[in-house]
């Protein structure tokens, strides 16, 4: 039997930095990989090619405003959907070729096959042949991903009624699309197919898309979806969702609405991929929700066993899944953690982008006592102006003095770029003065931090100062 030091099961952003992390630190490891190659769904299902899609909408959006509609621009009515990703292949290959090269630079193993537990540290891997290889992990990291869930009440079909995986297969562009959920996915697929034209009504729960950001972003991004042509209904159930067999997908909702669309796109969250994996056998169970349960070290009730990435559920971004993919192999090898989980960047690549670090307002509202936040629309910018993304907004939350840098939320074209500079400036600390007193070039978008950290200098000199205690 094969023994490694670290057996990591899946090959997506979780998957490699645990790997990765724990072959820098000297230690042998064999990351699984179920697909034909490397990277998981972020490469060949979600990230890569809805991005790709992404980058094709924002050329033609992008062209449009910055050209004044002096030229006015169309989609054929037949216009068949891979025609707008004609770059995808290409990306795909060479993001897998980046990452199978970063892994046999760090001289890790690489298996092709399923893996399914024996013991709490002992995997088999079955390959496409049939053949039976047995490994043993000292630690074992779980990373395995999601898939889109398939309520019983919505009958996905692939062809009319579509979920994340399925829904760039459409041969041609839709007239109309309705969005089921509004979460990450269902926002950004809502507001590509919009910017593309497409008629899209988006239905949730919810009051408001993307919940878990401030409300001031969403409020600025629901804005822009709607000013495309976007309709967004709220607070709604839906009842029935059915194929009229001819032409169209009827969404019939609680109060009676019917929502009638050429297609429909069900994001109602994901499903963590464990089916086949036989963690009975490794000692661990599912939650009723699904996930694999693990504390902040992303430890499973099985010590050497961790879990990382979309199987641990929210907020199953790129970002976070790498962070606690390294998390998990430092503490598995008892190394200092380092960084901080608040200074990890949320990155929501819809249309306009919209990116988060640190607290928001409310949440330093709460742990403070109070914040003071400033602002920076970027119709105030020169950049903004010039480059017709004069929508956006940059908010700098300080803390009651309006002195320390709490977060930094944005959204706007760029905003997943931009949010690194506040990222850094929490990593070490800034103070926000840091943003006064520094230049930035001309014109950029950049420029927002300074125009929000004047805002919160103008604040703090105009707040209440606390009273002198007398002798």
């Amino acid at each position: 039997m094969e023994t490694f030091d670290f057996v990591v099961i899946g090959s997506g952003p979780a998957g490699q930095k645990a790997a990765i992390e724990a072959s820098e630190a000297g230690r042998t490891v064999l990351v699984v990989e179920q697909d034909h190659s490397v990277g998981g769904a972020c490469v060949h299902r979600g990230t890569i090619p809805s991005k790709t899609l992404r980058e094709t909408a924002m050329a033609l959006l992008g062209f449009r405003r910055r050209t004044g509609s002096v030229f006015e621009v169309q989609m054929p009515e037949d216009l068949q959907v891979v025609s707008l990703m004609t770059r995808m292949e290409q990306v795909i290959r060479g993001h897998e070729r980046y990452m199978s090269s970063q892994l046999s630079r760090a001289r890790i193993t690489s298996c092709h096959g399923r893996a399914g537990f024996l013991s709490p540290s002992e995997i088999e891997i079955i390959n496409v042949l049939g053949e039976r290889r047995i490994v043993h992990g000292s630690h074992i990291v779980i990373a395995t991903g999601s898939r889109p869930r398939s309520p019983k009440e919505i009958p996905i079909d692939h062809e009319h009624i579509l979920d994340s995986d399925s829904i760039l297969s459409m041969i041609y562009l839709p007239q109309s699309l309705t969005v089921l959920g509004a979460g990450v996915i269902a926002s950004e697929y809502a507001s590509i197919f919009a910017s593309l034209g497409v008629k899209v009504t988006m239905v949730d729960r919810g009051e408001r898309p993307v919940s878990f950001l401030d409300a001031e972003l969403t409020q600025r991004f629901l804005a822009d979806f709607e000013r495309v042509g976007g309709r967004f209904i709220g607070k709604a159930r839906v009842q029935r969702v059915e194929w009229d067999g001819i032409s169209a997908v009827q969404t019939t909702l609680e109060d009676g609405t019917i929502v009638s669309s050429e297609k429909l796109l069900c994001a109602l969250g994901r499903e963590a991929n464990l089916q086949g994996l036989k963690i009975e056998c490794a000692g661990l169970k599912p939650s009723d929700r699904g996930l694999l349960i693990v504390n902040e070290y992303c430890q499973t009730a099985v010590p050497h066993i961790y879990a990382v990435g979309d199987v641990i559920g929210p907020p199953s971004l790129a970002s976070s899944s790498m962070e606690q993919g390294r998390r998990a192999a430092r503490h598995a090898l008892s190394l200092p953690l380092g960084g901080s989980k608040e200074s990890i960047p949320m990155g929501i690549y819809t249309i306009p982008e919209m990116s988060s670090v640190g607290l928001n307002e409310q949440q330093a509202v709460e742990r403070f006592g109070g914040a003071i936040v400033g602002r920076a629309p970027f119709e105030e910018l020169a950049r903004g102006q010039i480059a017709a993304i004069d929508h956006g907004l940059l908010k700098l939350v300080a803390d009651p003095s309006g002195q320390k840098l709490l977060g930094v939320q944005i959204v706007g074209e760029g905003a997943a770029e931009l949010i690194h500079l506040g990222q850094m400036g929490l990593a070490y600390g800034a103070d926000i003065d840091v943003f006064i007193e520094n230049i930035f070039n001309f014109p950029t978008l950049a420029e927002a931090y300074r125009v929000a950290a004047l805002d919160i200098a103008r604040k703090r000199a105009c707040a209440p100062q606390p009273a002198m205690s007398l002798p």
